[in-house]
């Protein structure tokens, strides 16, 4: 059955942080499905891709995406826990080769204790960044040129930043793509000359502080070989999740 409501998705997913996600609290464009115990959420341009995410035994699930797909056409791909997408794979002819990576999240009403200023980020200070588009992009680019979010691309709503004493930005992370049940952060960077001071983490406890304060929970999404970021999370209390997306089978 069509699922319409963002409560009618947390329900059949069991409130699964992933899936809650993807639902993007059935903004416009979204779509949703359930049969038995699998879910199917159907979100365009979620984290610049058509993302088709799924949950559940690989049969229904397959069974699901066969009868989704006709209404979604070949731009959507599939995203789910690996072992998932991997015997998807098996079951749906055409479908890509499962690209791994790490979903990351604090689970339900997380929290940390930290200063939270809206005004800006002070020199030392992590906080929101204003007028900052022109800085954020060059620190990106030269120290994260394939980040996934950048200043000006939809669903990237505010930057948090930090600055060294003289005033330049030397880290920065986004609030991008986040829905009312999941705060979602991106475009993590630090600069190159300034690594292994830390900042990463205070920029990083900074907007996760905040994002659970507005959302409840916080997630991202890091490459499975990105080992000094995914420490990092977990020192600041996330959880790993081995996740995969893939091409869709016809």
């Amino acid at each position: 059955m069509e699922l319409r409501a963002a409560g009618e998705v947390v329900a059949a997913c069991d409130d699964d942080t992933l899936l809650v996600w993807a639902a993007q609290g059935m903004r416009g464009g979204v779509r949703a499905w359930a049969l038995g115990e699998a879910v199917a959420v159907a979100s365009p341009q979620l984290n610049r891709r058509d993302r088709l995410t799924v949950r559940g035994g690989a049969a229904e699930v397959a069974a699901v995406v066969r009868l989704a797909l006709p209404e979604l056409g070949p731009s959507y791909r599939l995203l789910g826990d690996r072992e998932l997408i991997v015997e998807l794979g098996e079951r749906l002819p055409g479908t890509g080769p499962a690209r791994p990576f790490e979903w990351m999240d604090t689970g339900r009403d997380a929290g940390w204790d930290a200063d939270r200023d809206s005004g800006g980020a002070d020199p030392g200070r992590a906080g929101w960044l204003e007028g900052a588009d022109e800085e954020v992009g060059a620190l990106l680019a030269g120290a994260s040129p394939s980040s996934w979010a950048v200043p000006g691309l939809p669903g990237v709503r505010r930057w948090a930043g930090l600055r060294a004493a003289g005033g330049a930005l030397v880290a920065t992370a986004a609030d991008a793509w986040s829905c009312p049940q999941v705060g979602f952060v991106a475009g993590v960077a630090t600069a190159a000359a300034q690594r292994g001071r830390g900042y990463a983490q205070r920029v990083c406890r900074f907007a996760f502080a905040a994002l659970a304060a507005e959302h409840g929970r916080v997630a991202l999404m890091v490459d499975t070989d990105n080992r000094a970021a995914i420490g990092v999370y977990e020192r600041l209390g996330m959880r790993g999740r081995p996740v995969a997306a893939a091409t869709v089978g016809g």
